[in-house]
């Protein structure tokens, strides 16, 4: 086994102790206990103070060869004492600490493991093999306490992540019988969620508002703001802002709640018409929705539409479509297109290959069975995961009437 001297000085690399021990005496006693009996004991790194300790510390949490896992640890310090000593030490290290106190100061080695300290032992109570099964159990210990942190970590993120999405992906708000809508979510490689976000909205008058969206970036806070845009256009929408009117004030939304200039978002919305026989689309620099029926085809938008918070105040113009008296539509985020075309493939799908999926999709009058199918269709296609998240919402008129 690799050695190191009192000072501190180490050949290699491998995990140390690192006594804390201003005595030259007791640091002797030390270091006989652990290389004494039969066991193998980590090669010794010696401080005499604790900003002695710190440097170590902080060098072994920079990558240095001397890597410390356990910190045998003196309350009575020339720079610190008691408390101080072990707060000056875990504030610098992620390691197990063990205490030493004397005989008649017990009381303090209990008040440091409550202050975060590992164990502590006696001086002059203590043998060669309870010293080094104290030190083992303090760095178990200290990892069993390390991994409980990060799966509360964890499923603290979890749970947030899953607020997030149900501010992302909330429940269509429609009351016409007739019409159905049909809401999918896919996340990238298996993350909770991403900047995808949808809504549905139908007014007392009929007619039916629909986004679809895509903060760019991945993570906590491009969701966030994903449910802060999708609220600001629920509002929009129930107050009834002028349709021509809504991107508008929904870029000046995010223009307000983003971190960096950098952030911006994509959007689809389509207002369809209380008569079911019209709709109007207003595009920003988004991908147009797909008719499914009879033949999936890609719906006419005006592509000249900036996305929202790239450039100076944009201006979008909404598109009047007419609609065939019974019809399927899909509007879906950017990620349904960014997968290849098969795997091994270097081609991206692209709308051509997603048209020509959407047309081997299984016909079917359920619309969500058919979305299911393309979903699938295209993730096969692709070999995997996405690589991107999806969203992709379908509508669907009159309900109930066969589709072939």
């Amino acid at each position: 086994m690799e050695t190191a001297s009192a000072d501190g000085s180490a050949v290699g690399g491998t995990e140390r102790l690192l006594l804390v021990e201003d005595d030259d005496g007791d640091a002797l006693i030390v270091e006989d206990l652990l290389l004494g009996g039969a066991g193998a004991a980590a090669p010794l790194v010696r401080a005499r103070s604790l900003a002695e300790a710190k440097t170590v510390l902080q060098a072994s949490q920079d990558g240095s060869d001397v890597r410390i896992s356990c910190v045998l640890l003196d309350l009575g310090l020339p720079d610190a004492h008691d408390l101080d000593a072990v707060r000056g030490v875990l504030e610098v290290g992620d390691v197990a600490v063990v205490c030493l106190t004397g005989l008649d100061d017990e009381h303090r080695g209990a008040a440091a493991v409550a202050a975060g300290a590992q164990d502590y032992l006696v001086k002059g109570a203590v043998d060669g093999e309870l010293l080094r099964r104290a030190l083992r159990y303090a760095v178990e210990r200290r990892r069993a306490e390390e991994q409980s942190r990060q799966l509360y970590v964890s499923r603290l993120r979890a749970a947030e992540n899953a607020r997030l999405e149900r501010g992302l992906l909330p429940l269509p708000q429609t009351q016409d019988p007739a019409l159905g809508v049909t809401a999918r979510y896919r996340p990238r490689h298996g993350d909770l969620l991403g900047g995808d976000f949808y809504d549905v909205v139908e007014l007392p008058d009929g007619r039916v508002f629909v986004l679809l969206g895509d903060v760019a970036g991945h993570g906590p806070d491009e969701a966030a703001l994903g449910v802060s845009l999708r609220i600001a256009w629920r509002a929009l929408v129930l107050a009834e802002v002028p349709a021509e009117h809504v991107l508008a004030v929904l870029e000046d939304v995010l223009i307000r709640e983003r971190r960096s200039e950098e952030i911006f978002a994509q959007a689809t919305m389509l207002v369809i018409a209380a008569d079911r026989r019209s709709a109007t689309l207003w595009l920003a620099a988004h991908l147009p929705p797909m008719l499914l029926d009879p033949q999936p085809s890609q719906l006419p938008g005006d592509p000249s539409g900036a996305p929202l918070g790239l450039l100076p105040p944009g201006a979008w113009r909404g598109r009047r479509l007419r609609l065939p008296a019974s019809w399927r539509i899909l509007l879906y985020t950017d990620g349904l297109v960014e997968g290849r075309r098969g795997p091994g493939s270097f081609q991206v799908l692209g709308v051509p290959g997603l048209l020509e999926l959407a047309a081997g999709a299984r016909r079917s009058d359920s619309t969500s069975a058919l979305v299911d199918d393309l979903l699938d269709r295209v993730q096969q296609a692709h070999g995997g995961e996405m690589p991107d998240d999806v969203a992709v919402v379908a509508l669907q008129w009159p309900v109930g009437r066969p589709y072939r």
